[in-house]
């Protein structure tokens, strides 16, 4: 077998020994968290991952895809208690844990007070790719609900004459409602007596 070549053996040019591309991602996530999309600039985001911008490009893609990549480990990762939730014996089970659930992630401090699907909003034209992702991934969420109310009605919890697509709606718009709220600061404790009032109103 022919030996390697010391050349062949260097770790690519400025990537560092070592280099995760998961560490990276979530570097880059709490910029893009912080940030929002258009404020996150190239040299916060290589800065935050420690690579240069030819190694960010080489991993990742450019600013658009890495944003991509950040958004799908962010639903993967820190929203995992989302498809937990949904799986619980009864839809109003299902809709408590999604909402208790989300008062708690969104008041943990040790990550932004905040849900990247806000602090992400991208507004310029040049974001418009980027602003339609987001769109399609509240809709994605909005239809995870959806279907689980789906079943609630077909096991009997709901109402058949219930409306439930805009009953997913009104609790998607609750769920990005407390995003909102924690972004400006609102208590966990607050934030629960919110969804204390919501689970109330609900018709199952």
């Amino acid at each position: 077998m022919p030996k390697a070549s010391a050349t062949s053996l260097k770790t690519p040019r400025g990537r560092p020994r070592g280099f995760s591309q998961d560490d990276a991602l979530d570097a880059a996530m709490r910029v893009f968290w912080k940030h929002g999309y258009e404020g996150a600039s190239l040299h916060d985001l290589t800065a935050a991952m420690g690579i240069n911008r030819s190694s960010m490009y080489a991993a990742f893609g450019d600013k658009e895809g890495l944003f991509r990549k950040v958004l799908s480990r962010y639903t993967d990762r820190q929203l995992s208690f989302v498809p937990k939730a949904l799986q619980k014996p009864t839809a109003r089970e299902s809709i408590q844990a999604l909402f208790k659930g989300a008062v708690a992630f969104l008041s943990d401090d040790s990550h932004p007070l905040c849900c990247l699907s806000v602090q992400g909003l991208a507004t310029g034209e040049e974001s418009e790719p980027v602003r339609a992702s987001m769109v399609m991934w509240r809709k994605a969420e909005q239809q995870a609900i959806r279907e689980r109310l789906l079943q609630a009605r077909a096991a009997g919890e709901i109402a058949a004459d219930e409306n439930i697509g805009d009953l997913a709606r009104y609790i998607s718009t609750l769920w990005e409602g407390l995003a909102v709220q924690a972004a400006s600061g609102v208590s966990r404790s607050e934030l629960a007596r919110v969804v204390e009032i919501a689970l109330k109103a609900l018709p199952f």
